[in-house]
């Protein structure tokens, strides 16, 4: 409806409109002379407000919740168990408690054991608590000397007492256990004072081995308090009930031992910890650090290459290169010649042979020196701690240092292969778990902290960007198009999930070998395979992608390639239980032997030893009292 009518030479026009929607504002004059001719004074205030209100809405800015990111687990300053003094005063006595079946009178009918009680009230023994509250509760139940026979100590006493000095050989400190055994000589005109000497005696061996039992079982180290990156249900071994077995064993000293891991993996590591020792180290070859030589450049430090080459190549390597080796010069020269002899090291080292000689070749040339290699096998010793005693006969063992993942059946390796891992900002995590069931075609469901560290900033900036990727985006459970959300109000919490179907683009590729666990970490295909040609395979947000997953699949699952095959080419997302579940150990080892017993030495990746060395030495401060 358009009213025009003059005021002074001016023609004014105002529109209205009765739709509800509010049109463009006419001139102020003309709505100025409308308000005068048909609104009152108040209707005109209220409509003052309102535009205003309009008008700073209209203007005001979107809220924008800022991106806080999702980071991974932080490492800790280590908070070492705790020492206790071993309360003697608690434990029961038989005359008390009628806990006499297991006393051994004299001849003339005394009890060597009560007879020697009276030192009990004077005795300082140190423990961790676990093994202070289990000799207590062991000489309550027995109240009989275990190491001790009439007026002297008992080979078998000697016999643990070595096994305890020798710690060292099983990676453990022998300064822990220490325990001064009592000379057989004695004055019998000091009677009362040997036993109580040998009541002393039988309280500090029973203490060690339970301080033993428990390190040798679980480790020194709870990996838990090192940082989140370690998720292991620290063992708990019932000591009243083991230092009772040794009371009983025929051999206590071989008893004792059986604490440490057992297999052939501890086997190896014991038996290099030996030969590291007894080795004489000779010269190394330095090279320099940040040395990148490649074919055709040149560069000083040639000649420590073929030096440290000439050191530590295979004869057959040297006697294929001799002519090679016997006329270079020391020419800083990169030739096609001494390519080749690369090479041929190289693919001995086990690393991708494209005569580049970088950091892992590097790493190859110069090896570790024995005091370095005798840290990390101490430290896989302890890490070796942390899993089963006995490792089962049938599991899947990753170690992320090596970058390999490796099938064993009845004990022996069946099929081991390059992996990639997390990046050193997405860690994978160590931890053990059980093989359930294996995907194909399978979905991605995308990490919340990928959506949020990830896409979110390209979101903010395009919201179509995951429509147009192909990926389902839900809000509680329910579709909806990326492009319909507000991502600029999207944060931690959010409660949107993000999945990316099958396909040959899926970020999982054909398949995913699952084992439920808190960190959604599993082994999976993936389309970017060039990656495993590399030496170095930290790559990826934390799972563990497979070179051959078919061939893994077809192991975990008891059945063949063409069977693995044939679910994948039907196409449909397909979820294939395991026959029967099994290990597999997500572990973190810069030391670990092959199936032929010879341990190989891996670089630190993501700086772990460091830490775990931190962790032993606050262990040894609280231990020591330093």
């Amino acid at each position: 409806m358009i009213f025009r009518m003059r005021a002074g030479v001016a023609m004014i026009a105002v529109a209205v409109t009765f739709t509800g929607v509010v049109a463009p504002t006419p001139p102020v004059q003309a709505q100025g002379l409308f308000d005068v001719l048909f609104k009152s004074p108040a209707q005109r205030q209220r409509e003052k407000l309102a535009r205003q209100q309009a008008k700073q809405k209209a203007v005001a800015p979107v809220a924008v919740k800022p991106v806080a990111k999702i980071s991974g687990p932080s490492y800790r300053t280590y908070r070492a168990d705790k020492i206790v003094q071993v309360d003697f005063s608690k434990m029961a006595d038989p005359v008390v408690t009628g806990a006499i079946g297991d006393m051994m009178l004299s001849p003339l009918g005394l009890d060597p054991f009560a007879e020697g009680r009276t030192a009990l009230a004077d005795l300082s023994i140190k423990a961790l608590p676990e093994a202070a509250e289990a000799v207590v509760a062991h000489y309550s139940d027995h109240p009989a000397y275990m190491w001790v026979s009439g007026t002297a100590v008992t080979d078998n006493a000697r016999a643990v007492v070595a096994v305890l000095n020798n710690a060292e050989a099983v990676g453990l400190s022998a300064a822990d256990y220490k325990v001064e055994l009592l000379d057989d000589a004695f004055d019998v005109a000091l009677g009362a004072e040997r036993q109580r000497q040998l009541m002393a005696f039988e309280m500090e061996l029973s203490t060690a081995v339970a301080n033993y039992i428990l390190d040798a079982t679980r480790g020194r180290v709870d990996p838990n308090r090192i940082s989140g990156y370690h998720d292991f249900k620290r063992k708990s071994p019932d000591l009243t009930t083991r230092l009772e077995a040794l009371s009983k064993a025929a051999d206590p000293a071989e008893a004792l031992l059986a604490h440490n891991p057992q297999g052939a993996h501890f086997e190896a590591l014991k038996a290099e910890l030996k030969r590291l020792h007894d080795l004489d180290e000779g010269d190394r070859i330095e090279i320099s650090e940040d040395l990148l030589l490649k074919p055709g450049q040149s560069n000083p430090e040639l000649a420590n290459v073929m030096a440290a080459i000439a050191n530590k190549a295979s004869d057959a390597l040297k006697v294929d290169h001799a002519l090679v080796l016997a006329s270079y010069a020391g020419k800083p020269g990169y030739d096609n010649e001494i390519v080749d002899l690369v090479k041929g090291f190289q693919k001995q080292a086990g690393l991708k042979p494209d005569g580049v000689v970088g950091p892992a070749t590097r790493r190859a040339l110069v090896g570790i020196s024995n005091a370095d290699k005798i840290e990390k096998v101490r430290l896989a010793m302890e890490r070796a701690r942390w899993l089963p005693g006995v490792l089962a006969s049938r599991r899947v063992f990753i170690n992320q240092p090596a970058y390999t993942a490796t099938y064993y059946n009845g004990g022996k390796s069946e099929l081991s292969m390059r992996v990639v891992v997390g990046k050193k900002s997405n860690q994978t995590n160590f931890f053990d778990d059980e093989i359930e069931l294996v995907e194909f075609n399978p979905y991605w469901g995308v990490p919340q902290s990928i959506i949020i560290n990830e896409m979110l900033p390209k979101l903010r900036r395009d919201a179509s960007y995951l429509d147009r990727l192909g990926y389902e985006v839900t809000v509680g459970g329910r579709a909806v198009s990326s492009s319909a959300i507000n991502w600029n109000g999207v944060g931690r919490g959010s409660g949107i999930g993000v999945r990316q179907p099958p396909s040959n683009a899926n970020a999982l590729g054909q398949l995913k070998i699952l084992f439920p666990n808190s960190h959604a970490i599993y082994m999976h295909d993936t389309p970017s395979k060039s990656l495993f040609d590399r030496d170095t395979r930290a790559f990826s947000h934390g799972c563990i992608r497979l070179q051959d997953p078919r061939a893994m699949a077809a192991k975990v699952l008891g059945t063949s390639i063409d069977q693995v095959g044939s679910y994948i080419a039907a196409g449909q997302n397909k979820q294939v239980q395991v026959p029967e579940k099994f290990p597999v150990h997500v572990a973190y080892f810069t030391a670990w032997p092959d199936d032929a017993g010879t341990v190989h030495y891996y670089a630190d990746v993501y700086g772990r030893d460091g830490y775990l060395r931190k962790a032993i030495d606050a262990t040894e401060k609280v231990r020591t009292g330093v």
